[in-house]
């Protein structure tokens, strides 16, 4: 018995040895990158000229007060400037002197300098940056016997959740720092942005690793570090990349022009909710629900209308809303490219143009139709819980919405009923996806037989309240 047991502890004994060595040697090892790579990625530190004011700046001395002439002998000065510094990260993809960093690393910047990790400082220029997506472009001239290693960028689309990455920037000012992690999921929206799509990881990264690239276990770049989520302002594994993906068409552009040339759709989106979905015959909550189409824009033109759900975008899926914009706008400008979209329960393909997103004016659907002045009428509807009048000069006023507005409006709302829980408020006008425009209560309410008649339970309203805020979700309209 005691030789067996002594059997049996030494069998046990190597089992775990075995397992210990097995997990040794299935560990990552990153020293190769942080050989190689490290060179290429910088310090970057900026300064940032601020004016010091003159308390007394615009006063005439003659006419300050005896009991205030000694303080203001003592503390008048001329307007002075002082130097704001920052410490960010960035990392050379041209060895000609192109860096990458972030926006936010450089922006308002008078200087910016770059350290290299053989100690050389270098001034760099920026050739252009995109805060929406935070990338920028720097460029400096290397010296004579200066040899860059440019980095490549990998394919950000074949990372996997729990695959290995690798960090590498200058935290606090230290100067390059590695640091391991994996990837902890992607296409995370942070709202730092309108086209959020980053990478999570837990390598740390801390206040300065910005601009700094996150690389796979093969040494390319599949993502610069950006953010961080932290209460204490330091490390506690949750920070963000921006996809190579993202990155490399920004830089591109920026490179090319200066500036980014998005492309735009020109249509309003909502989310599909699984009601919305269900009312319009689509299998599960996806895609992008078009609420209004601008009036001489790509879409308009190539036929997309208010109640289609875009599902397919240049080939591309669109699994939720925010996807949509995202996509647009890394399409090039010019491309003529097919959108999927969902009407009348069956997918249906466009052909749409894309042309330039107009980065400062905000477009809205514009409406340019004739009004309708027939006496306005008043009268429950069906039992749903509100009523409906036609448009005229007085709702208008009212309820402050375009004369020139087409549907019916909505004059009384049940606090109770079900059209009210869903949203639908007194003044609002309302239309029905995918039916001509509503233009009295008679029509509405064969439509809501109609409805009902084919046995389906939502009836999908698109809602304009004042002039600006548009919103689409369904109705409840069977019978009890």
């Amino acid at each position: 018995m005691k030789k067996y047991l002594q059997t049996s502890i030494y069998m046990l004994a190597i089992y775990i040895s075995c397992i210990s060595i097995s997990m040794a040697n299935s560990y990552p090892d990153f020293t190769e990158i942080a050989e190689i790579y490290a060179d290429s990625v910088v310090n970057i530190s900026t300064k940032q000229n601020i004016e010091n004011r003159d308390p007394f700046n615009g006063i005439d001395p003659e006419e300050i007060p005896d009991v205030f002439r000694e303080y203001y002998e003592k503390n008048k000065s001329p307007q002075q400037q002082k130097k704001v510094s920052s410490l960010g990260s960035g990392f050379v993809i041209d060895n000609e002197g192109i860096i990458v960093t972030n926006a936010h690393v450089i922006k308002d910047a008078d200087e910016v300098d770059i350290t290299f990790s053989n100690g050389i400082i270098l001034s760099a220029e920026i050739i252009g940056q995109d805060p929406k997506t935070d990338i920028a472009v720097l460029k400096v001239k290397p010296q004579i016997d200066q040899d860059l290693l440019a980095l490549e960028f990998g394919d950000s689309d074949k990372l996997k959740v729990g695959e290995w990455v690798v960090a590498i920037g200058n935290p606090f000012g230290l100067g390059g720092t590695v640091t391991a992690g994996i990837v902890s999921a992607k296409n995370r929206d942070i709202r730092a942005g309108p086209y959020d799509n980053f990478i999570q990881t837990d390598a740390a990264i801390n206040s300065g690793n910005s601009g700094g690239p996150l690389f796979n276990k093969n040494g390319q770049v599949v993502g610069i570090n950006s953010a961080i989520i932290s209460r204490s302002g330091g490390s506690v594994g949750i920070g963000f990349a921006i996809p190579a993906k993202t990155a490399i068409a920004i830089v591109d552009q920026l490179l090319e022009f200066g500036e980014t040339k998005r492309g735009w759709l020109g249509v309003r989106i909502q989310e599909v909710t699984d009601d919305i979905a269900d009312s319009l015959g689509l299998d599960g909550a996806r895609g992008a629900l078009v609420v209004s189409v601008d009036e001489k824009s790509p879409a308009q033109l190539s036929g997309i209308k208010s109640g289609d759900i875009i599902t397919k975008f240049n080939n591309i899926p669109v699994n939720v809303m925010r996807e949509l914009p995202r996509i647009v706008a890394e399409t090039k400008v010019g491309s003529k490219v097919e959108v999927e979209v969902w009407r009348n329960n069956r997918a249906v393909n466009k052909y749409v143009v894309v042309e330039r997103l107009n980065e400062i004016i905000l477009t809205e659907a514009d409406i340019d139709e004739e009004s309708d002045n027939d006496k306005s009428e008043d009268t429950s509807i069906l039992n749903l819980g509100f009523a409906l009048s036609k448009i005229s000069r007085e709702l208008s006023e009212a309820y402050d919405f375009n004369l020139n507005q087409k549907g019916l409006v909505v004059t009384k709302v049940e606090a109770e009923s079900d059209a009210y829980v869903r949203g639908l408020r007194e003044g609002d006008v309302i239309n029905v996806i995918n039916e001509p425009e509503l233009y009295s209560k008679e029509q509405f309410i064969r439509i809501v037989d109609k409805y009902r008649n084919a046995n389906r339970n939502l009836l999908l309203i698109k809602v304009v309240r004042g002039k600006n805020m548009i919103r689409v979700f369904p109705i409840d309209i069977k019978t009890d």
